[in-house]
């Protein structure tokens, strides 16, 4: 039986390193999959600084690199869950 489950286990973080793969675009060096894939290319670092008074009174910030909008949340992790079975989610900042 705990072979049965050591083999569901493997089977499963495959699974979900494959879909993980097949989501996220290969870095063009061989190092593995990017992160950000379109944000500030032009750029060795991204850093991004937002001034409290910039924000209102809550702000939801990307953390999935996918956002059309970013550093702000549009969203675009709802389909990068969807693709990857990841769960990432947005950073909510409130005053």
């Amino acid at each position: 039986a705990s072979g049965f489950v050591v083999y569901s286990v493997y089977t499963t973080c495959q699974l979900k390193l494959d879909q993980y793969r097949k989501a996220s675009k290969p870095n063009s060096v061989g190092k593995g999959t990017l992160v950000n894939i379109s944000w500030r290319k032009d750029v060795s670092k991204v850093a991004d600084t937002i001034s409290a008074d910039e924000i209102g009174e809550k702000v939801a910030m990307c953390r999935c690199w996918r956002s059309k909008k970013f550093p702000y949340c549009d969203g675009s992790h709802n389909q990068h869950n969807a693709t990857t079975g990841d769960n990432v989610g947005p950073l909510l900042v409130k005053k």
